[in-house]
């Protein structure tokens, strides 16, 4: 790993551990259990580990299956540039392949930091949501060079797994508009799968369209428009860059949850019967992806609540803090969310405009029927990578996760091996911790 900054390796493997985490947290989701009730279906010997499951299936299929439970809860990491993606959606098509293989912790590591790398840059040179399109086609490529970083491809066959995740990569954006359902959290692991397979093809001499960027019928002419890749660092420092979520939450929304929490820890928890409005200023990336649809002021889906700037400040207002029950169905349909709902109005502040994406700025006030004021403004929350999280923070947020589902001598054992990776030869060890979740 000696080509890799130090602190790159060592961030590599906190997003690993994040990632498990979030597996834990999230075995027994809906999406979840419908997908890996079908995978079960059609188990192989050979295969890569389900969490949750007793069985093994090809490395893609568990790629997406447990690329569902990472992404389910909203809880993994973000990169925001030109583009916001979470490139921990790629960690798990890494770690299944890195097992069908019987890779070494230093071949996982390696693998992630190339698809940290490259899925970042990607995001860095363009943007592609208000031309209808998903972010995950980076997510794809990402992974793509990560699997094939891992295989030691040549150049050659390289080329061809970008070129084969690349052309069928492509995702509507509508995934992440109005009512949001399941998909939401499959989209991404979808994608991940498409890059491994597509990477496991041109292994084996598959050969995919080219020019597939700068083609006349290819990425840049249909989807995303002319662009220029920016320099991909040798030593993989855009993970350094990456930011580890503190609350269940879509990332624009993470400031306005530490701001409501502040509001309540000087305040007390609010009341709707003594508020008399609530205002929020926000920016206008964050105004179009969580708060301008009608449905993201009256959330019926977790998917959508998690992904409402409304809802999730709201809540944290009403209760001191969001967790995973704060979208239980019951929460959804809480009469005083609604009531202060009504009282709330959300505005763009251009000159928060001007701090994003290196911040992420929400201010609030709550001004009480008395004339009382309470406001807080965040610029970069608990977890991003101005304001990282503790080591004891991140042990502390996988115990929540675990929920009891592995013993403490299990977790302190996972987190050891993460954190010793780059020694290991094998990672069967590892493996059999995911498959006991």
């Amino acid at each position: 790993m000696s080509d890799f900054a130090a602190e790159s390796v060592h961030e590599a493997k906190i997003r690993i551990l994040d990632s498990i985490g979030l597996m834990i947290g999230s075995v027994d989701a809906p999406p979840v259990v419908a997908t890996r009730r079908l995978l079960e279906r059609w188990p192989v010997d050979r295969g890569a580990t389900v969490v949750g499951g007793s069985f093994r299936v090809a490395p893609h299929e568990a790629a997406f299956v447990n690329g569902i439970m990472v992404r389910y809860l909203d809880f993994n990491d973000t990169y925001l540039s030109k583009e916001a993606i979470h490139p921990s959606d790629m960690i798990p098509a890494l770690i299944a392949a890195a097992e069908c293989f019987d890779a070494s912790g230093e071949d996982l590591l390696r693998s992630v930091l190339v698809a940290y790398e490259v899925a970042c840059a990607l995001a860095d040179a363009v943007t592609i949501r208000d031309r209808g399109f998903d972010h995950v086609p980076n997510i794809a490529i990402g992974t793509a060079a990560g699997v094939a970083s891992l295989l030691e491809l040549d150049t050659d066959r390289t080329h061809e797994a970008i070129n084969l995740a690349t052309v069928n990569a492509v995702a509507l954006r509508q995934t992440r508009a109005g009512e949001l359902s399941m998909w939401k959290g499959c989209a991404a692991p979808y994608a991940a799968r498409h890059g491994l397979y597509s990477t496991l093809l041109a292994a084996e001499g598959m050969t995919g369209p080219k020019p597939i960027f700068e083609g006349e019928m290819g990425y840049m002419r249909a989807v995303s428009g002319t662009f220029t890749l920016p320099k991909i660092t040798s030593n993989a420092t855009r993970i350094l860059k990456t930011s580890i979520k503190w609350w269940p939450v879509e990332y624009h929304s993470m400031s306005a949850v530490e701001a409501a929490t502040k509001i309540v820890s000087e305040a007390g928890k609010i009341k709707p019967s003594e508020v008399e409005k609530i205002s929020i200023k926000t920016f206008r990336t964050s105004y179009n992806i969580i708060v301008k649809d009608p449905e993201k002021w009256r959330p019926s889906s977790r998917e959508t609540a998690d992904h409402s700037l409304p809802y999730v400040t709201i809540r944290a207002l009403l209760d001191g803090d969001i967790w995973l029950q704060s979208f239980e169905p019951e929460k959804l349909r809480d009469i005083a969310f609604y009531e202060l709902a009504d009282k709330t109005t959300i505005e763009v502040d251009p000159k928060y405009d001007e701090l994003y994406p290196e911040g992420v700025p929400n201010r609030i006030e709550v001004t009480l029927k008395g004339g009382q004021r309470f406001s807080a403004e965040i610029l970069y929350p608990k977890g991003h990578y101005r304001s990282p999280l503790t080591i004891d923070e991140l042990r502390l947020k996988l115990r929540r996760l675990a929920g009891g589902r592995l013993s403490d001598e299990a977790l302190e054992t996972l987190w050891e091996l993460t954190l010793g990776m780059d020694r290991l030869d094998s990672l069967k060890a590892f493996a059999t911790i995911l498959a006991r979740i």
